[in-house]
């Protein structure tokens, strides 16, 4: 049996890059051995993670600071599995929360292909980095999110450099504090989650606490914005049969009235934001005015839109 602990067993500390004493021999385990030890490095990676929340929590309000107004862009920068990994965070924004696309900017090295995979050639090429920084024109109203597993990653420094230089806030993901990215970020997300059980796979233990992270920084950030009212998807976007039945679920909870009347309310007002305050007493013509003037945030629109609504 694998010990519970860190992933490799060892005393001394190790990196994503190291070679694990505790593994050798991988190949000659019986298939419930390997399994096991695979599943002890995931656990580690994400026990891990936990230390990362005190400094997630500024950098996830420095996000919200800067993307707070409409022209503010969210950018992932990655190279090989971790750019991957980024690219798939910032793909789903836009069905989750509405982010818009315009404002999604995703840079992996050697391009986003998903049946050819990551170049791993392309890891290396800083040149090219530095000019696709300057071309996407990254300027003080962005946030550019860095994430290499090793924090070494050529391509993935020289995004995060010409953007802190430009202005853009940046934040790094990495496996190691004294990692180049980290030094080049303005927040530096560590999780040190050491050798992997396959040496340097870092699609494994590592990969797993970068989507960690990554899931966790971009759900907080689109809350904060005001995507979310309790616990609701209220800016999902109802490309399919399922989300629309979503869509009239989240408008009957948050008004309080039967699917009916939500699904009138959603065919006659658009969305879940007009809808509520339609079925809050704000009229047609007036609901787009309440909900500007409290920046897009349905609670706030519904504070507004109390006084209205009493008799």
């Amino acid at each position: 049996m694998i010990p519970v602990g860190s992933p490799g067993g060892d005393d001394r500390p190790q990196g994503t890059e190291d070679s694990s004493r505790r593994f050798r021999g991988l190949d000659t385990w019986p298939t419930g051995e390997i399994l096991q030890a695979l599943w002890h490095g995931q656990s580690h990676a994400i026990a891990a993670c936990l230390s990362a929340l005190p400094a997630l929590q500024p950098a996830v309000e420095a996000a919200v600071e800067r993307l707070a107004g409409s022209t503010g862009r969210l950018v992932y920068a990655g190279a090989g599995s971790a750019g991957m990994i980024a690219a798939l965070d910032a793909l789903e924004l836009g069905g989750t929360f509405n982010w818009p696309e315009d404002r999604t900017v995703i840079f992996v090295a050697g391009g986003f292909q998903i049946q050819r995979g990551p170049d791993g050639a392309a890891e290396d090429d800083a040149a090219g980095a530095r000019a696709a920084a300057r071309d996407a024109r990254l300027g003080p109203t962005d946030v550019v999110v860095g994430i290499s597993a090793s924090g070494s990653s050529a391509y993935t420094v020289a995004i995060v450099e010409e953007a802190r230089a430009r202005g853009a806030m940046t934040v790094a993901v990495a496996g190691r504090s004294d990692a180049p990215l980290v030094r080049a970020a303005d927040h530096a997300i560590v999780v040190a989650t050491g050798a992997e059980v396959i040496a340097g796979s870092t699609r494994l233990a590592a990969g797993t606490a970068q989507k960690l992270v990554l899931n966790l920084f971009s759900t907080v950030v689109m809350v904060r914005l005001g995507t979310v009212y309790d616990n609701l998807m209220i800016d999902l976007r109802p490309a399919n049969a399922k989300l629309r039945q979503r869509q009239t679920a989240i408008v009957a909870s948050i008004a309080e009235v039967d699917a009916a009347a939500a699904a009138d309310a959603l065919a006659r007002h658009g969305d879940v934001k007009r809808a509520v305050l339609g079925l809050a007493g704000v009229a047609a013509a007036e609901i787009d005015g309440v909900l500007a003037s409290a920046g897009g945030n349905l609670r706030s629109a519904l504070e507004r839109a109390r006084p209205r609504s009493k008799p």
